[in-house]
């Protein structure tokens, strides 16, 4: 029972870390800190801009000629938003820069309850497809400079062109109208020479309504010479942007559910820069740490553009490399993926087989597992029965080892005695961990699973309007208080009340009563879809010990262990 106990902490410590590991607190910049460590002029916000825009031609005096614009210059007066809309998504460029302002996905919502935006219109730095070149002079005048803007004419492309007679810009953007590709190519010369550039996405990316945003976003590349995804966060550029080259499928960023990668046309090689932008939200006032990215093909950038959801299907239409970016390990703990992977198989393939709802897929999953497990739970059941029959015989070695105390050599001889009438009945003290050490990595594995599962963002359950986060936190919750630790607690008092606790003294039965308080604490802020996973694991459990509880072999047990009555008169 002391191991038990002892294994019990063991797992709450661990879900405890887990849940402190996912609910990183908000860093606050060094003093001083720029905005962003690139080199590069930090730019004013385009409402401030578009004035500085134009009082940057020169002012004509009275009465003179009009200026002569220079051979081959290119370039626009600010024109309408450039909107973009697909079945999918409904996308906002803007001519200044030729850069995008809104990336608006259709069928996903954040926390706000609106439509989800995949750019931080907040962030007062450059725009998603701005252009970056690392080791020159700063971008600013052709980031922020008037593009002529020309859209294709079913009005799924659009392309802006910029000259000022010495550089010139080219951007093409074709999207489709069923899908979450794009095309995207872009070229820079300088005096008629290619010139190379990187393209931005910087101050933030994803499902920016969650509290502590920047922690979810990473950037990302797969690495087909070492056959191995790469990420990092914000935190590697802490000291400056860091670059990396090589052979990659894809290269780009991401947060928990949502992905932008850029996917090379040619195999000239791929560059990706990683910053450190410092950026607010529209839902946050403080200042996050995010994740930015600058990615490069060569001399002229043609890509594929995938962004959408993090959805295994989706993504393997688009490469099969590209599910990667869904990640299911675990840490670093080499092979956590399989497990986390199967348990989201499993919880998909009854949905979309039988139930059609992924809180009853939980549910009959959850139930299918308990009893694959329950050959193991006999066993543990049957030693527990067996440990509270031996109760008298283990209070009377007790007793004659009353006075002795932990360090006097004759403990050592009341425990062998111990050991010794367990083994005599073939009892195993440890049989009643068996479960909870099953339990543990099944837990942890869920809870990956609501992590990464996009699918599962969204999902509804009776009255729980999203399985993927806590459940009063859903926007439009019925409830402010989370019903389902609640009663999850309850079954786990039902569940110690109908288990044999067999040779445990009063302390030790209060802090056993205790035990729940501390996981309906713990899991009150977990996500909905794991309550529901550890309260059917539960019921199930306390169904499986009440029907053992009522059998035979539960007596046969007991009856096993019996010493033989005292012989009277020579007979038995």
């Amino acid at each position: 029972m002391e191991m038990r106990l002892l294994l019990a902490f063991v797992l709450m410590g661990v879900v405890m870390l887990l849940s402190y590991q996912f609910m990183p607190q908000p860093v606050t910049p060094a003093p001083g800190k720029k905005t962003a460590e690139t080199g590069q002029q930090a730019p004013q916000p385009a409402a401030e801009q578009a004035p500085a825009a134009k009082a940057a031609k020169p002012a004509a005096k009275a009465g003179a000629a009009p200026a002569i614009p220079k051979a081959g210059q290119i370039s626009s007066d600010p024109q309408p938003a450039y909107i973009v809309d697909t079945d999918l998504f409904r996308v906002s460029f803007s001519n200044q820069g030729g850069t995008l302002r809104s990336w608006v996905l259709k069928k996903f919502r954040g926390n706000d309850n609106q439509q989800l935006d995949l750019v931080n219109a907040a962030a007062g730095m450059e725009y998603p497809f701005s252009l970056y070149f690392p080791g020159q002079p700063a971008a600013s005048k052709l980031n922020w400079a008037w593009y002529k803007q020309t859209g294709d004419a079913d009005g799924l492309g659009v392309t802006f062109e910029y000259s000022d007679g010495s550089q010139s810009v080219r951007k093409q953007f074709r999207f489709e109208k069923s899908s979450y590709m794009a095309r995207i190519s872009t070229d820079v010369t300088t005096d008629g020479k290619p010139t190379p550039h990187m393209l931005e996405w910087r101050g933030g990316f994803g499902d920016l309504t969650i509290p502590v945003a920047a922690s979810n976003t990473i950037t990302l590349y797969y690495d087909l010479d070492a056959n191995k995804l790469q990420d990092q966060g914000a935190k590697a550029a802490r000291e400056g942007p860091v670059t990396v080259t090589g052979n990659f499928s894809f290269a780009g960023l991401a947060d928990k559910y949502f992905a932008a990668v850029f996917l090379p046309e040619s195999t000239a090689g791929v560059q990706q820069t990683t910053f450190g932008d410092w950026a607010r939200t529209p839902k946050e006032t403080k200042a996050q740490d995010f994740a930015g990215v600058a990615i490069a093909g060569g001399e002229a950038n043609r890509f594929r553009l995938f962004v959408g959801p993090k959805d295994l299907p989706l993504l393997k239409k688009v490469d099969p490399k590209l599910e990667q970016v869904v990640n299911f390990r675990l840490w670093s703990i080499p092979g956590s993926e399989y497990l986390v992977k199967a348990l989201f198989l499993a919880v998909d393939w009854v949905n979309n087989s039988f139930v059609h709802n992924f809180g009853w897929a939980i549910v009959l999953v959850t139930v299918i597992i308990n009893f694959a497990l329950f050959p193991l739970r006999l066993t543990s059941m049957k030693s527990a029965r067996k440990m509270q029959a031996l109760k008298p015989q283990l209070d009377a070695i007790n007793a004659r080892y009353k006075n002795i105390g932990i360090s006097d050599p004759k403990k050592a001889e009341q425990n062998q005695e111990v050991m010794d009438l367990y083994k005599k009945h073939g009892v195993n003290p440890m049989g009643g961990c068996v479960p909870m050490l099953l339990q543990m990595p099944l837990l942890i594995a869920f809870y990956r699973v609501f992590t990464v599962s996009v699918v599962m963002r969204g999902a509804s359950w009776l009255w729980v309007m999203d399985l993927s986060q806590e459940e009063c936190l859903a926007a439009n919750a019925l409830l402010s208080i989370n019903i389902l630790p609640i009663i999850m607690t309850v079954t786990q008092f039902l569940m110690q009340k109908m288990t044999p606790q067999p040779n445990v003294d009063p302390n030790q039965q209060k802090m056993m009563y205790f035990m729940p308080v501390i996981f309906g604490v713990m899991f009150y802020h977990l996500p909905s879809g794991l309550v529901l996973y550890y309260l059917t694991s539960n019921l199930v459990s306390m169904g499986q010990q009440w029907f053992f509880n009522h059998t035979d072999t539960a007596r046969a047990a007991a009856l096993s262990v019996q010493p033989p009555p005292k012989k009277k008169n020579g007979r038995k």
